[in-house]
């Protein structure tokens, strides 16, 4: 008890005092955005900060995480996909180069490490996804599961990074995603006696549990403005959900629910473009916090409609079964589709009863 207490205070105390420094260093040597380019008011302010949250997480793991083979791929994968981020940020590379990166990545983290082999469902039904393969090099390479790895790994990365638009959203999502997958796996780790799992359960804690207190200093700079999220941030951000959903037993349904808001969010988005014969995957103006400011929603009144959905989300995570989940996620699937008309409606009644 006292270890873990030990490291969530050392993970918020590294995570602030980074800030203060590394941003001071940014600003003494001008690695800063152009808030004209956007169309923002405010003045510059450090992006890229990504390498505050390498070092702080890369400190933290490795004196309180035990040193496993999942340890170091994190460690690696994090490290080459979030470079190349940086360099994503300076370059503003093309949305067709990203995905074509993204599935390199993500195809080189299956056939190295971690895989998807199956499926499960509300009925208890097992997919097995290792049908389909081919031999090269001695090594057998499974279709299905390296295509569906890939497709998960691209779709939670650009769910998370459609995010950050609003300051505090990306940043919060994130938190709240990792505490209750923390949560999670506190439950699983007391009503569970399979070895394997306890050794699982304990891993995935730690990793959330640093995430979470690193996170919560990024989350307030967030808000203020003080610091960017961009591609860096997030890339990592949702590789770490992405992954955490495969080597916590394979529970992408679980984080799709924890993610709930912004996995409808995604897949509406991409349908309506896909509809529209426009590129899926280049950024617009259609996703949810941008139909919201088009009723003329503040920023304020969009996070609190935000959080108030994703909390729904995360209670039936965590307390509800399969069968409960999959309504929670029609019911908030319909609402995010029609969000525009519910506020307008929701305002309109209001008016009216102060007139």
């Amino acid at each position: 008890m006292h270890t873990i207490i030990t490291s969530f205070l050392l993970s918020i105390i590294t995570s602030f005092l980074l800030i203060k420094i590394i941003t001071k260093i940014f600003f003494k040597y001008w690695i800063l955005d152009n808030p004209k380019k956007y169309n923002k008011k405010r003045k510059p302010i450090p992006y890229s900060t990504w390498i505050i949250f390498f070092i702080s997480f890369f400190i933290i793991s490795y004196f309180f995480v035990e040193h496993n083979f999942k340890l170091w791929l994190i460690w690696f994968f994090w490290a080459l996909i979030t470079a190349i981020s940086f360099v994503d940020d300076m370059l503003n590379v093309s949305a067709k180069w990203r995905l074509l990166f993204q599935i390199i990545i993500w195809a080189t983290i299956w056939i190295t490490s971690i895989k998807i082999w199956y499926i499960s469902n509300i009925f208890g039904w097992i997919i097995d996804l290792k049908t389909h393969y081919f031999t090269i090099f001695n090594h057998t390479i499974y279709i299905i599961p390296l295509i569906f790895t890939i497709c998960w790994f691209v779709f939670i990365f650009n769910a998370l990074n459609w995010t950050d638009w609003i300051k505090g959203n990306t940043s919060w999502l994130s938190i709240i995603s990792f505490f209750v997958i923390f949560l999670l796996w506190v439950k699983l780790y007391f009503n569970d006696d399979y070895e394997w799992w306890i050794k699982n359960a304990q891993f995935i804690m730690w990793i959330t549990a640093i995430l979470v207190w690193i996170l919560i200093p990024f989350w307030f700079s967030d808000i203020k403005e003080k610091l960017l999220m961009w591609d860096s941030w997030t890339m990592f951000l949702g590789f770490m959900l992405a992954t955490l959903a495969i080597i916590s037993g394979w529970k992408i349904a679980t984080v799709l629910v924890v993610f709930g808001i912004y996995t409808v969010d995604a897949f509406y988005v991409l349908i309506k473009r896909l509809i529209n014969k426009k590129n899926p995957l280049i950024w617009d103006f259609t996703h949810l916090h941008h139909r919201l400011q088009k009723i003329w929603l503040n920023e304020k009144q969009i996070l609190g409609i935000i959080y108030s959905l994703s909390l729904f989300f995360w209670i039936s995570a965590l307390f509800l079964n399969k069968t409960w989940k999959i309504i929670a996620f029609l019911i908030i699937a319909i609402i995010v589709v029609y969000i525009n008309k519910i506020v307008k409606i929701f305002i309109n009644q209001k008016k009216k009863l102060w007139k």
